[in-house]
């Protein structure tokens, strides 16, 4: 009597994150895990931005480490981005990318606040506004940068960093 071959499947191996790639060097999506550090680092990602409010980053016990920042937000129309939290990351990103490294941002789902966050990435290289959050919405359908309580948090960022000594 013939034998049935059992097949294992590994999990472990089946990729769980869901981000999108914007630009050569700015990615948005979930919140990644510990296991997929090792995909993050063959992206070439150098900085992590964490824009949820509980949930921080685990450590990355790599001898070469993924540096994080993690700008604690809420999404909520009731509680606003702050704009200084804003800037604070899109100065990590910029010294990060002109480095030579790249930038993944994340939020619980990766649809506001890791959205505005890479909107304000791309305004902080010089992108118009609309354009930013145009892009991030071609390149992650998922994404809502023209959320009611989202959009002007990006434009209000867009006059800050007008105005900001580089």
């Amino acid at each position: 009597m013939p034998t049935r071959k059992s097949y294992r499947i590994s999990y472990d191996k089946i990729p769980r994150m869901n981000f999108s790639q914007i630009t050569d060097d700015l990615f948005i999506g979930k919140t990644p895990s510990v296991r997929d550090y090792d995909v993050l680092r063959e992206l070439g990602i150098r900085l992590v931005i964490n824009m949820r409010l509980i949930r921080g980053p685990y450590p990355d016990l790599h001898h070469t480490p993924i540096q994080f920042l993690w700008l604690r937000t809420i999404d909520s129309p009731f509680f606003p981005i702050p704009i200084a939290k804003l800037i604070l990351g899109a100065q990590a990103a910029l010294e990060t990318i002109h480095a030579g490294g790249k930038v993944y941002v994340h939020c619980a789902g990766g649809r506001h606040r890791g959205v505005a966050m890479g909107a304000c990435i791309l305004i902080a290289q010089g992108y118009d506004p609309h354009a930013a959050m145009q892009l991030i919405k071609e390149r992650r359908a998922f994404a809502d940068p023209f959320a009611y309580y989202i959009k002007p948090r990006i434009l209000k960022f867009a006059l800050e960093w007008s105005n900001h000594p580089t």
